[in-house]
């Protein structure tokens, strides 16, 4: 199958493209997740998935700081306090379940932050780490987009 990427969009009310994200959504402030909203889901798909992942961490693999599966594929708002309630949280690189926020190292610069949407026509099992969602379901995503979020200490 052709990978789509005209028609599934990610987008927040609380950061533009390429913006800053509020100190609440931090890990060492409120650690309180930011809502997504989603639209234009290809009629195949029977379920997203979102990761949170930031390529700009000093580790081999960056960093992941969310992944949310179960989330049905008419869904158009992921509420970012009550995500990991209502749909299927997976572990994050702080070595916990859910959200966990930007934390850069102090003085690092900007960390550019990827909440990537995934429209697949399979459901996921369990609660998969990033890189065995990317690994186990990388030939069910029928399309995939992102919103880029900015953080720096």
């Amino acid at each position: 199958m052709a990978l789509n990427i005209a028609d599934l969009n990610i987008s927040s009310r609380e950061f533009t493209p390429n913006g800053p994200l509020e100190d609440r959504h931090a890990h060492d402030v409120d650690n309180e997740p930011p809502s997504l909203l989603i639209d234009g889901v290809p009629d195949e798909a029977v379920e997203l998935a979102m990761i949170c992942h930031d390529p700009d961490a000093p580790l081999p693999h960056g960093f992941t700081h969310w992944t949310l599966y179960g989330i049905p594929a008419d869904v158009t708002e992921i509420v970012g306090p009550d995500a990991d309630a209502t749909y299927r949280p997976g572990s994050n690189s702080f070595g916990a379940t859910g959200y966990g926020g930007p934390q850069p190292p102090e003085g690092h610069g900007p960390h550019r932050y990827y909440f990537w949407i995934y429209a697949l026509d399979r459901k996921v099992e369990g609660t998969p780490s990033r890189e065995e969602f990317l690994d186990t379901y990388g030939d069910a995503i029928v399309e995939q987009n992102r919103v880029v979020g900015i953080y720096e200490r």
